[in-house]
């Protein structure tokens, strides 16, 4: 599986993404299973946030990486930060909410680089958009994290075009992607302006649920349509759903979510795959439930 440029940065990642949001659920053995499907199929890039698992899942990832034989060079950590959660993992925090401040965010990253057990991040993340936000401080946070060599790289996540435009502005510091819910069952990105925004500033988006999840897949199984596109293609339907996803023009990388192996070696069949635009079209009928208009 051949990296992909992020927008036309120096950050090379796979095309897919693994995300490490629910390691905790599973056993140890099992993430290990998980972690070496993923790079037996080429996907090398991980996506982590300081708040996944209550604080915890970065520690389980750096503890299998301290104890594995894969070169700290060979893989691309990306990590968020930016929220802050009342957990026992963190005592100190009196309420839930968005903190922005430079001092959050780097000792945020320190502390990432401490659980991953890495020197540096390849992709630091602004996790969500924060009404407080001062674009300045950001930047004074960003670029002394850069110049320390703490993170290579910067974006944010769940940010709308404008949002990301103001940071982006005001900051002084390159943003190389917006991560942000798409898929057929959350296609409203490609309807509101947002790919838009990004396909013309020749920028790449990352996807969380890739796929819409679980109970949206379960909701299509039984549909003749989808099983007759997903046996044309020879594809399971959440393989199909990310397919469809990946045949639109904009660059988007998913990051699946699944916590099966098996799941993760099929997800990278679909890298290649054609979809017609009349059963792109027939999709997104079936799962935003309504008609073309």
């Amino acid at each position: 599986m051949n990296k992909i440029s992020l927008s036309g940065s120096t950050l090379n990642i796979s095309p897919i993404v693994l995300g490490m949001w629910h390691i905790n659920s599973i056993e140890q053995n099992q993430f290990e299973k998980l972690v070496q499907a993923a790079l037996d199929s080429g996907i090398t890039t991980f996506d982590h946030a300081d708040i996944y698992g209550g604080y915890t899942c970065e520690g389980i990832f750096g503890k299998w990486f301290k104890n594995s034989a894969v070169k700290r060079e060979d893989i691309q950590l990306v990590s968020k930060c930016g929220i802050k959660l009342i957990s026992e993992n963190r005592p100190h925090h009196t309420a839930k909410q968005y903190d922005t401040s430079k001092a959050h965010i780097i000792d945020s990253v320190n502390r990432s680089l401490k659980s991953l057990d890495t020197d540096y991040l390849d992709l630091l993340l602004i996790h969500r958009p924060n009404p407080l936000i001062r674009p300045r401080e950001v930047g004074e946070a960003f670029d002394e994290l850069k110049i320390a060599g703490k993170v290579r790289h910067f974006g944010v996540s769940n940010f709308t075009p404008h949002q990301f435009s103001f940071l982006k502005n005001d900051c002084g510091i390159p943003l190389v992607t917006n991560q942000i819910e798409i898929s057929a069952f959350a296609s409203e990105p490609m309807f509101d302006g947002t790919l838009d925004y990004f396909q013309k500033h020749d920028l790449g988006l990352m996807a969380w649920s890739p796929v819409g999840g679980g109970n949206n897949i379960n909701g299509i199984l039984e549909n003749k349509k989808v099983q007759g596109m997903a046996e044309k293609y020879n594809l399971s339907i959440g393989d199909l759903l990310l397919v469809w996803l990946q045949n639109h023009p904009a660059p988007i990388v998913p990051v699946i979510g699944t916590m099966n192996p098996e799941r993760v070696k099929s997800a990278t069949k679909t890298l290649d795959v054609k979809m017609d635009s009349a059963d792109w079209f027939n999709l997104l009928e079936i799962t935003r439930g309504r008609e073309v208009a």
